[in-house]
């Protein structure tokens, strides 16, 4: 065979002889993802700190790698070689989470070369997408798509798909349902991607905070991060416990989210938003706990004279009325005090109440408020899907149907939190001063409250 010449200073080098080299610098490149994306399988979470300048040390070394066998193939005649070998670098350079114009530019030079590397398509995606040159990145994924139908550019679409802006409330429907699709597909193609697993959960938070405050688009969103926790890789992603935890502070498992917060800040300790995330959830919770153990700080004097105010007039409609339960039955309510509710939804029961306080949240969902009997006992009430400025105030009466109740009974770090509270996902069931609550105080399209991390 007739050896085809290069530039090394080295003479000439043949065509399989690069295709070897090609294949080393390869590997040289993948280790250094698998030394990244493994870290924790090889080293202590007490290592997180040291994370950054690791993989900075094997960065450099795979450069020097790269770097020494680049002068034998940057002139290759052919330009598969060359495009490979500038994708390398590429990929390499691109690594770290901030944007490297050395990344690009050598991205670049690998698509001009040859227009069939999807992953090089991929790749420089990414890098715009860093640059914050959203239209950019989304023709890259697109053009990998159109040569190559694979999971890397469904995932990435379903993130931009998310974050473009929108019009109208239609319009944002439409976007969030093209990323939960795009992350599906993604899935079809993997079913094991714990990365396409998190996408799937972060899209269907969106939907969440963006068009309606819906438990079951929680569930879905909490099912796919328990999914994806399965991947290795995956689960040692901060962002995926971060997303998590904001998930589960909405479930209202407060234990788990402080956990999944705590997780995310010590994966990656400079990244700061979980701890500010944890830090809010231990300040409402601590306020809450106060709260109620002082009826909301109330005099006593104040809440005789609230509990006054309870009559059967307080229950409007349901005073020995009808209601038509979840099940779509109708049903006939009995009233019972706070201290007769089990956990769960407590079918058939109605309970009434005087309101003692709101409780503040660095969040506006939801709206959270202290709610006391006539035997003085006193618990936490959440109200989703209610419009701004639309909640109760102090000394309103409030009937709830068929109330849903959750026991908080928990330690975390040195803190104990003991309360009941009752959670409200549509707020037309409540009664307030004796009426029901009207459909112009209900939510239209939520703003995120909580930063989803793509």
């Amino acid at each position: 065979m007739e050896p085809t010449k290069g530039s090394q200073s080295g003479g000439t080098i043949d065509k399989e002889a690069a295709n070897k080299l090609i294949e080393d610098l390869n590997k040289a490149v993948t280790d250094l993802y698998e030394f990244e994306e493994n870290y924790f399988t090889n080293h202590p979470i007490s290592d997180a700190p040291k994370k950054t300048d690791h993989v900075q040390e094997k960065l450099n070394e795979t450069l020097s790698r790269l770097k020494s066998e680049f002068d034998q193939l940057k002139d290759f005649p052919e330009c598969e070689v060359r495009a490979q070998c500038y994708y390398l670098l590429g990929r390499a350079l691109n690594i770290h989470p901030a944007f490297n114009p050395e990344a690009e530019e050598a991205l670049s030079k690998a698509i001009k070369l040859d227009p069939s590397l999807v992953n090089a398509w991929n790749e420089l995606g990414e890098c715009f997408w860093k640059k914050n040159d959203m239209e950019e990145a989304k023709n890259c994924f697109n053009g990998a798509l159109k040569r190559s139908h694979n999971k890397v550019s469904l995932r990435n679409l379903s993130m931009i798909s998310r974050q473009e802006a929108a019009k109208s409330t239609k319009e944002c429907k439409e976007k969030i349902d093209i990323g939960v699709q795009y992350a599906k597909d993604a899935l079809s193609l993997d079913p094991c991607d714990g990365l396409s697993w998190s996408v799937l959960g972060n899209a269907h938070l969106s939907a969440f905070f963006s068009i309606q405050q819906n438990p079951r688009t929680l569930k879905q969103a909490m099912s796919a991060y328990y999914q994806a926790e399965k991947d290795p890789v995956a689960q040692n992603k901060s962002d995926l416990h971060y997303n998590k935890g904001v998930a589960l502070k909405y479930e209202e498992e407060y234990k788990e989210a402080l956990e999944s917060f705590e997780r995310a800040k010590n994966l990656e300790p400079s990244w700061e938003l979980p701890g500010l995330k944890q830090e809010q959830l231990l300040k409402y919770l601590t306020n809450t706990q106060i709260l109620v153990n002082q009826h909301g700080r109330l005099k006593a004097k104040k809440l005789a004279s609230l509990q006054n105010t309870l009559d059967e007039k307080s229950l409007g409609p349901y005073a020995g009325g009808n209601f038509t339960s979840a099940s779509g039955t109708s049903v006939t309510l009995t009233s019972i005090p706070f201290s007769k509710l089990k956990e769960g939804v407590n079918s058939e029961k109605v309970i009434l109440g005087f309101v003692v306080c709101s409780i503040h949240d660095d969040d506006s969902v939801p709206f959270s408020f202290c709610l006391t009997d006539e035997e003085k006992t006193t618990i936490v009430v959440t109200v989703y899907n209610l419009a701004q400025g639309k909640g109760v105030i102090i000394g309103d009466t409030v009937a709830i149907p068929e109330p849903f109740v959750t026991f908080n009974d928990f330690s975390f770090q040195d803190k104990k939190f003991q309360f009941t509270s009752v959670r409200i996902d549509n707020p037309l069931v409540m009664v307030v001063n004796g009426k029901k609550v009207k459909k112009d105080q209900l939510a239209s399209t939520q703003l995120s409250v909580f930063k989803v991390i793509q």
